[in-house]
């Protein structure tokens, strides 16, 4: 079998579409994903998640979304899609096989695995951010007798009937997780350490996804100023919920910090209605609870870390730091970096939904191109 042009790390939803990309353009592309299936990280997110991004803004190139699907489809949906995708465009990922290492060889690269080397001139990284949970320490963790799991390890809320819930953390999966489990009726407080920023999901009877392309050719501080006030009318003054509202506005937060805001699909009305509870940072852990930051101590039965993830790509391409940040993450995603032949797809937060801007179709033609020298 002769080598591809291009080998694909991951079979998510970014590596999906840059395999239909790199077809459409002529390219062989061999897709390799240490699971067994595609969409693996979909397959184990929590029950009730649905895309925050609306179904029309969040196909991946060359096939649209059902138009059967719900306006936000379900975690279930999504995967579905995906395998849908793959048939589509004929993509048979080389499953079971765990990359290890990415290295240079000569003027391409050499992708080492469990089940073998693989060469190609191209190689793109898409194996998502979803991939390494990250998981905080304070003074005491060690004593703490309930249970800790991160947010990527929840799936509904049964298991905690009964108990004494804290999620930790102000993202989207921090804030779904605390409206799940109010919804069952379980005592749940959330940890909110730092100033936030909110939006709703719909705004005006619009996703809000429709607003921020409206705005995306307008400087971030402009349009964060435009919105400001028709969010407060949307939303309400939250800082009286104990939550302190962040001095960048949403898209300033999103572009200069990779921070996403809260997208409310009613954790609000339950912080409103006492189902939530909102308290502070943490301070230090005890046998039975927490000290948050303040001194107040509170009893839980069981902690869920929605602290998000941290994937340090250093450890699978050494040797080339000068394409990562001080975490571990590319500097350059969706298009070239200053390795040729080497691209990164789907790894970083965008304001307009990751699966519109994955930049699949432009790593393409620049692999392309690059070939043809």
């Amino acid at each position: 079998m002769s080598a591809p042009d291009v080998i694909i790390i991951g079979a998510g939803p970014a590596g999906l579409a840059c395999a239909a990309a790199m077809r459409t353009l002529g390219l062989n592309a061999t897709v390799l994903e240490k699971a067994g299936t595609v969409g693996s990280v979909w397959r184990f997110h929590y029950d009730r998640l649905h895309l925050h991004t609306d179904r029309n803004h969040s196909g991946l190139p060359g096939m649209a979304m059902p138009r059967h699907y719900p306006t936000y489809p379900s975690r279930a949906e999504v995967v579905e899609y995906l395998e849908a995708y793959a048939r589509h465009f004929d993509i048979w990922p080389r499953f079971g096989a765990d990359v290890q290492r990415v290295a240079r060889n000569g003027e391409g690269w050499r992708v080492e695995t469990n089940v073998g080397e693989f060469l190609a001139r191209i190689v793109v990284v898409a194996t998502g951010i979803a991939t390494a949970p990250y998981r905080p320490s304070w003074p005491g963790i060690e004593a703490f007798q309930g249970s800790i799991i991160h947010s990527s390890e929840y799936r509904n809320a049964s298991a905690f009937a009964g108990k004494r819930v804290l999620v930790v953390g102000f993202g989207n999966s921090g804030g779904e997780i605390a409206l799940d489990l109010a919804e069952a009726g379980i005592d749940v407080t959330l940890a909110v350490r730092g100033p936030v920023q909110i939006i709703p999901r719909d705004l005006l009877g619009l996703p809000i996804l429709t607003w921020v392309l409206f705005y995306r050719h307008l400087p971030a501080r402009l349009v964060d100023t435009i919105n400001a006030p028709v969010l407060r009318l949307a939303l309400g003054n939250f800082e009286k919920l104990g939550l302190r509202r962040a001095t960048k506005g949403p898209r300033q937060m999103v572009e200069e910090d990779g921070h996403v805001p809260l997208i409310d699909i009613g954790t609000l009305a339950r912080i409103r209605d006492g189902s939530i509870a909102i308290r502070g940072g943490i301070d230090h852990m005890t046998a039975d609870g927490v000290v948050f930051a303040g001194g107040t101590k509170e009893k839980f039965d069981a902690i869920i870390l929605a602290t998000g993830f941290r994937p340090d790509l250093r450890r699978l391409i050494p040797n080339e730091d000068d394409l990562f940040d001080q975490h571990g993450m590319p500097r350059v995603t969706g298009k070239p970096t200053a390795a040729p032949g080497l691209y990164f797809c789907g790894q970083t937060t965008v304001p307009t939904g990751q699966l519109r801007e994955i930049g699949a179709q432009q790593i393409a033609a620049s692999a392309k191109a690059l070939l043809r020298k």
